[in-house]
């Protein structure tokens, strides 16, 4: 097949910093999408692949999976977009498109595994993926979504992921008018999980170990905020919530945090791969029934639901803009939480 070639930062090695490479991109086929990359968020995900965290990194990486652009050209067979149209392309450019969760509209659960964005291996190459931090992308078109003219592409960039992924709980879970939803953790997924579950008409309530981000979560939508780390505060919510949603990236007690679900309420982690400390108290659980639960991201159907409500609430996430020249300095802040809320890339930055 024949591939052009494109400008992106990416990483060699585990521990090098990410810098200017060439990479190669495929000529689209007739199903293909081509996009020119206006800007990309950056997510822990982004990191972790570039560092090897989870192994089965395949070098070089470059990372990438909150896209927003406008289409540069489609194949012959392409019907959903056209050259001109905003797009955007999540954490998925593939499936087998053939098994049961697929055809459920569940690719991010497809059982022979989806392709990522990046990492992956696209099947037309036989090479690995390669994300956003890029110039331009091509992509099947089932996997490209129409972005809402309406709303700010660099603000709505991290709907592609840390959208996406809280509201796919949110939504399995039912969460309506007078749901009663509690966030824990105020970071990239934690603020949109707030603003989404707020327009969905629920009342909202962050855990936050500290009372310094009191005024954010309630300026973001939140109700009220509960000081996890405050005995009583606590015992005033015991029982009270139909859905948390768990957004820490790190292992952390649940079970103070099971206590405060309602009869047949559900704890969804979002944010933590691993295996869990302390070990989870079933009596309260078994007493209650009580559920703890895990959610990745959504499909194509559900993300296009997801902007298309974002669209129309005008919702977006909080940003800071940086140059594709800044990442490594932007990881480093990323590690320590010092960003409000998403860092997201400028790409005029890689093709000035």
């Amino acid at each position: 097949m024949e591939t052009t070639q494109a400008k992106a930062f990416g990483t060699e090695t585990t521990i090098a910093p990410l810098q200017p490479m060439t990479i190669e991109r495929r000529q689209p086929t007739a199903k293909d999408v081509e996009i020119d990359i206006l800007y990309c968020g950056v997510c822990h995900s982004d990191l972790h692949t570039a560092r090897n965290d989870w192994g089965g990194s395949v070098y070089p990486v470059v990372p990438g999976h909150e896209i927003v652009g406008r289409v540069l050209s489609v194949g012959g067979g392409v019907t959903k977009v056209k050259p001109g149209d905003l797009v955007a392309v999540g954490c998925m450019v593939d499936s087998c498109k053939q098994c049961s969760s697929c055809e459920e509209d569940l690719e991010q659960y497809c059982l022979n595994g989806f392709t990522g964005t990046y990492n992956g291996n696209d099947k037309h190459l036989n090479i690995q993926t390669y994300g956003g931090y890029s110039e331009k992308v091509v992509v099947d078109e089932h996997f490209v979504l129409t972005m809402p003219e309406n709303l700010d592409p660099a603000a709505a960039a991290p709907l592609l992921c840390a959208g996406i992924t809280t509201w796919s709980p949110l939504r399995h879970w039912n969460v309506g008018e007078g749901s009663k939803v509690a966030v824990v953790g105020l970071g990239g997924l934690g603020h949109m999980a707030i603003k989404l579950a707020n327009a969905l008409g629920a009342h909202v309530t962050l855990f936050s170990r500290t009372p310094g981000k009191t005024q954010d979560a309630l300026d973001l939508g939140a109700h009220e905020v509960v000081i996890s780390t405050d005995a009583d505060d606590m015992k005033k919510v015991n029982g009270k919530f139909d859905i948390i949603i768990d957004t820490v990236p790190y292992v952390h007690d649940l079970n103070p945090y099971v206590a405060t679900l309602a009869i047949n309420g559900t704890l969804v982690v979002v944010g933590y791969l691993g295996p869990l400390e302390h070990m989870l108290n079933t009596v309260p659980m078994i007493l209650g029934r009580k559920t703890v639960a895990g959610s990745v991201i959504g499909g194509i159907a559900e993300t296009q639901e997801m902007l298309d409500f974002c669209g129309k609430h005008n919702i977006v996430s909080e940003i800071e803009t940086i140059k594709i020249q800044d990442i490594n300095e932007a990881f480093e802040r990323m590690v320590k939480s010092d960003v409000r809320y998403r860092f997201v890339i400028d790409m005029a930055s890689l093709k000035g």
